[in-house]
């Protein structure tokens, strides 16, 4: 049969069936057409997957990068391919930038040791990362270990007493310096703002005069960054005199002249000369920033100057800076303004840190408060310091918390593995001692100090001794003073009152006759 044939006869065959077909029809054509129903899938459908991603990868930060490199490197060493020595110095240079000694070390690794010795650039650069990063004994021994160190250029130098000067090493950077010139290394504009940071740091004028007359001798005299760590360094050492005079020799000054001569104004308790310098930036044009508001509100300013210099700094937004909300609180708690205090802590914008958490803590030293803060301290995450445990330590001291002192002390060793200091030990022997039980305070002394006992630690004994009768501890506490403050008359006239108040006065002109025979 044909085709044709067989399409005339499917309508009869269509209407002699009884049930429906699923063929369909469209009858209203000139010639209809089949269209079989489609099959029901047995899987659902899918789509081709293209060849290419069709997002864009997502960008990688410059620390990603920089550890894809170092992993890169770390293959490539071990297929045996060899790496130019400029890519160590380079990615070296990238660490430092970035900040990632984690990469740093793991780029040691892949140095070999001979060309670590033999290699100045890439060896200073290794330098200088690890003394940035805190890790001054590395740093000190790679350069130990450096077989060409180079007269004609101090980077390696410069980078090791930077180092020590940042980790409070003061008299180490010295050595450093010192050793630079034996070995007859030119010193650069590098050097000597760092060294005169250490000096500032040893607190000795004289070392500070010599390395100033180092700096006159090789030209640096009159070098801004110098000049502002001169003012710095005769601030810190005492000199506030020299540090005037260094300031007003410095034909340009910028931001930091003012903030270091400022400093040295509250650092030494002269408040107008604070106000007048205050008030010159403004005069010359140099807006005060965050660092010369917290100095000034931080530096013991009348009440009424610390009002004005806040209602200055909320006028030029800078009362959202955390380090201006510390020194608020500082400026009202010293006033004893608590309320204010408290109200400029709680309403922070910034996440408080551990200057914020110490600074109303000692606010509240004489107020059951201060416990309770730390407690808040603790859940807020911020983790406690040694300053943060002197603050609490008296103020139970202050309040005869004697069980809840103890347990705090425990705790600041124990829990934050924080070193007892003289400060500490100054406080607890102070709380025992207040509260009588001068036995405990004395053991104390005797038995758990890992060092010897200073003058605040004794005197906080003798004085216990003094409120409480006790002469025999009172003795032994005084006779430990007089050989630590020969001439602190105030220690003979405790000791005397003790005796007085005992009845015995042939002792208490004994006393006396020693207070006559040091001219006291």
């Amino acid at each position: 049969m044909s085709v044709a044939a067989a399409a005339t006869l499917l309508p009869a065959i269509h209407a002699a069936s009884k049930k429906p077909s699923k063929r369909q029809f469209y009858p209203n054509h000139r010639k209809q057409i089949y269209v079989p129903p489609k099959p029901k899938p047995l899987f659902p459908p899918t789509t081709p997957t293209p060849l290419l991603p069709s997002r864009t990868p997502h960008p990688q930060t410059p620390l990603e990068a920089l550890t894809s490199v170092v992993n890169d490197l770390r293959s490539s060493i071990k297929k045996g391919v060899r790496i130019d020595l400029e890519i160590f110095a380079s990615v070296l240079e990238t660490c430092y930038r970035l900040d990632s000694i984690e990469n740093g070390i793991r780029v040691r690794e892949l140095i070999p040791d001979t060309v670590l010795r033999g290699n100045a650039g890439i060896a200073s650069k290794l330098v200088r990362l690890y003394a940035a990063n805190g890790m001054v004994e590395e740093a000190h021994q790679v350069f130990d270990e450096m077989l060409v160190r180079g007269r004609d250029s101090a980077f390696a130098w410069n980078a090791l007493i930077s180092g020590y000067a940042v980790a409070g090493m003061y008299e180490d950077a010295l050595a450093v310096y010192f050793q630079m010139g034996e070995e007859g290394v030119a010193p650069d504009g590098f050097t000597f703002p760092r060294v005169l940071k250490a000096c500032g740091g040893v607190g000795v004028v004289g070392v500070g005069e010599r390395v100033h007359r180092d700096a006159v001798r090789w030209g640096f005299g009159g070098d801004g960054f110098v000049m502002n760590a001169l003012v710095d360094m005769y601030a810190k050492c005492g000199d506030i005199v020299r540090a005037r005079k260094v300031f007003d020799k410095m034909g340009a000054r910028d931001l930091v002249s003012w903030n270091s001569m400022l400093a040295g104004y509250v650092r030494h308790g002269l408040a107008s000369e604070a106000v007048r310098t205050f008030r010159g930036m403004i005069r010359d044009g140099y807006d005060p920033d965050s660092v010369a508001a917290s100095a000034i509100l931080a530096g013991g300013m009348p009440m009424e100057v610390g009002a004005q210099v806040h209602g200055w700094v909320i006028r030029h937004g800078l009362d959202s800076h955390l380090s201006v909300g510390n020194a608020l609180i500082v400026l009202y708690s010293s006033h004893r303004r608590l309320d204010q205090a408290r109200w400029i802590f709680e309403n922070m914008t910034w996440e408080k840190d551990v200057v914020s958490w110490n600074s109303i803590i000692s606010a509240h030293c004489k107020d059951p408060k201060a416990v309770a803060y730390f407690h808040a301290m603790e859940r807020s995450g911020c983790r406690p310091n040694c300053i943060t445990f002197v603050s609490l330590l008296s103020s139970c001291a202050h309040l005869n918390l004697v069980e809840q002192g103890a347990a705090l002390f425990s705790k600041m060793k124990e829990r934050y593995k924080i070193a007892p200091t003289m400060e500490h030990y100054a406080c607890m022997v102070n709380l025992y001692a207040r509260a009588g039980l001068i036995d405990e305070a004395y053991k104390m002394i005797t038995e758990e100090m890992e060092f010897p006992a200073g003058e605040t630690v004794w005197g906080a004994l003798l004085y216990a001794c003094y409120l409480h009768g006790n002469v025999d501890v009172g003795e032994m506490a005084a006779s430990h003073l007089f050989e630590l403050e020969e001439d602190n008359e105030h220690n003979f006239e405790l000791l005397v009152r003790i005796y007085e108040n005992a009845g015995r006065l042939e002792d208490a002109e004994r006393v006396r006759g020693m207070m006559s025979d040091r001219g006291l």
